[in-house]
């Protein structure tokens, strides 16, 4: 990634100050900026020189006093690092948090998407039926894989788990009644609202219950001759403790009217996980009577961003016929991913383990990264208790204890919060009582060479370079 310590052409004696700005085309000549034009673009860079030209201009500074090339640089490379910022870009997460939403959900299995390359870099079968030669569907055998894993007659594949709500309740429930309890009427992140996307899809929302207790005879009572759809909602980013009651979703299943859908969004895609015994998996609610059922892949399943929908083979394909199919349908990188992944699964492949499973499954790996770390940077942290989550809206009251690092350094805790995001490959940490967190639960392993070579440069530089500590900081830090 560029920096302000690249070569330039400035970099000589001195200059006296200008007032008279370079031109553009002479600027975007200059070695400072070659490797920004490689990272950004030339029209984005362009415009960077172009809108610092145009503030200067504009500036009093600028008309009273001129200005410098060297200064002049500065103000490029700094708009062309904010930009440089917002671009996608690998992080260590040190948060705790597994499968966190602002850090891509759930990491893919390396071997994994080596498995697909070739697949996704040359054409392929997607949409081919290799048997007849003649146009086929997209699923491949990810129908089969699912029933496999799920029971469920058959499945289908879209963009994310919103998607599959909502095109289950537009083609299922437009224009008729959706009976949904008071207390899994929720609201996920980014202001996704049930009740919303029930009025976009074009279905009634019918509530029943109350917040905390909503039994068997609630929804039995609420059916009317409108009444397409139960839908029930797992409380993704929350939970309701004390005096409460849900209904048994057989209970539900066997005195429903025939005629009348029953369809669970549960979200967190378990399905052969094994650290979370008290959350239901698509198999166990499909086993006792749900016809749907809506889950994540990029959450517990550990694969690619994509929605799931997983039930009877007669909705399954009233649903693949609807117009908004086409909108809602991922693509073959999505398909490909999911069919390896689902494969490794079935087979019992670490390749087919989400990092929730890898993770919880080897808590002695979490403890070896902390002490690697330690033993690194001697002196900068202190072992300290904490927890991890599973994240992502699912396990909202699941905590599990892991080792964390406490920073030593003594700069404020947001001030370094802030230099670990400025670092090359940025981390990403918390605070607790005004100290900077490493949480090493969700730290990769792969991670670790690189997060310790930027924490001796930013913690211990002078130790970096073979120098004594810099005076103030704690111990080598």
């Amino acid at each position: 990634m560029p920096n302000q310590s690249q070569a330039s052409a400035t970099d000589h004696q001195p200059a006296q100050p200008n007032f008279r700005l370079p031109q553009v085309e002479l600027l975007l000549q200059q070695a400072f900026l070659a490797p920004y034009i490689d990272s950004l673009s030339r029209p984005l860079v362009t415009q960077a020189v172009r809108d610092t030209l145009s503030d200067l201009r504009q500036s009093e500074g600028f008309r009273t006093t001129g200005i410098d090339p060297a200064s002049l640089e500065a103000q490029i490379v700094a708009r062309c690092q904010r930009l440089v910022r917002q671009r996608q870009t690998r992080i260590i997460n040190a948060t705790g948090t597994l499968v966190h939403t602002n850090l891509g959900r759930s990491p893919l299995n390396a071997e994994l998407w080596d498995e697909v390359r070739e697949l996704n870099t040359g054409y392929n079968n997607l949409e081919l039926d290799l048997a007849t030669g003649k146009r086929g569907g997209r699923k491949g055998l990810i129908s089969p894989l699912l029933a496999s894993l799920t029971q469920a007659e058959d499945s289908l594949v879209v963009n994310n788990n919103a998607a599959s709500l909502f095109l289950l309740l537009q083609e299922i429930a437009k224009g008729r009644e959706v009976i949904v309890s008071r207390g899994e009427q929720i609201q996920i992140g980014g202001g996704f609202r049930i009740p919303d996307i029930l009025a976009l899809s074009g279905a009634t929302l019918v509530e029943v219950g109350t917040t905390n207790i909503t039994t068997a005879k609630d929804y039995l009572d609420a059916i009317t001759d409108r009444t397409a759809l139960v839908l029930m909602v797992h409380r993704s980013n929350f939970a309701i403790r004390g005096f409460t009651e849900s209904p048994d979703i057989g209970e539900v299943a066997r005195a429903l009217p025939d005629h009348i859908v029953l369809a669970v969004d549960q979200g967190s895609g378990l399905t052969t996980e094994t650290f979370a015994p008290d959350e239901t998996s698509v198999r166990q609610y499909l086993k006792a009577g749900a016809d749907l059922v809506c889950y994540s892949g990029d959450k517990l399943l550990g694969g690619p961003q994509c929605g799931i929908i997983s039930g009877r083979a007669d909705l399954i394909k009233r649903l693949e016929k609807h117009p908004m199919m086409r909108t809602f349908r991922p693509s073959r990188i999505v398909y490909s991913l999911l069919e390896r992944l689902l494969i490794h699964k079935l087979n019992k492949s670490p390749v087919g383990e989400g990092i929730a499973q890898r993770t919880l499954s080897d808590p002695a790996a979490i403890q070896g990264r902390a002490e690697r770390l330690m033993r690194a940077l001697p002196g900068c942290f202190v072992l300290v208790p904490a927890q991890l989550v599973v994240g992502g809206g699912t396990l909202p009251d699941e905590f599990y204890p892991a080792p964390a690092l406490a920073c030593l350094d003594p700069r404020p805790a947001q001030q370094l919060l802030d230099a670990l995001r400025e670092l090359p490959v940025p981390v990403i940490a918390t605070v607790r009582q005004q100290q900077v967190l490493l949480n090493m639960a969700s730290v990769l392993e792969e991670d670790m060479q690189t997060l310790i070579l930027q924490l001796k440069t930013l913690l211990v530089p002078d130790q970096a370079q073979g120098s004594a500590a810099p005076h103030g900081h704690h111990k080598d830090c």
